[in-house]
């Protein structure tokens, strides 16, 4: 059996990581990302999450828990809003399937080792 250097293994990985950038799923994924940074009706629901999250830190430090209760509501309507969005459900997907492939690659990984060490303590 070869035996590898770190830089060896550190250039095999980076030449695994263009092809995982270069699939299908991941293209896909980057498409998605850029329809939701150009959506218009996405950005406004951000900005005003991110209005509220503001008055919601400073009605904390305030002690104004009610008011806080009301805007965390607002808060949490927005981002549902934007999680009912098809495109953002599309972008969701896409995540879960790049997450797919690279829990699939690391399990892969961690197999192999995990057998190669096993049959060589076994061997000795």
């Amino acid at each position: 059996m070869a035996k590898f250097t770190r830089e060896e293994i550190i250039r095999r990985t980076e030449e695994l990581a263009k092809m995982i950038a270069e699939t299908e799923e991941v293209e896909f994924y980057k498409r998605a990302e850029q329809q939701i940074n150009n959506n218009k009706k996405v950005n406004e629901k951000i900005a005003q999450i991110k209005k509220l999250q503001k008055q919601a830190v400073n009605l904390q430090h305030y002690g104004k828990y009610a008011a806080l209760k009301d805007t965390e509501n607002k808060i949490n309507q927005l981002q549902q809003e934007i999680d009912e969005l098809p495109i953002v459900d599309e972008f969701k997907q896409s995540q879960n399937e790049v997450n797919d492939i690279l829990q699939m690659v690391t399990k892969t990984i961690a197999a192999n080792v995990a057998n190669e060490l096993e049959e060589k303590t076994h061997k000795n």
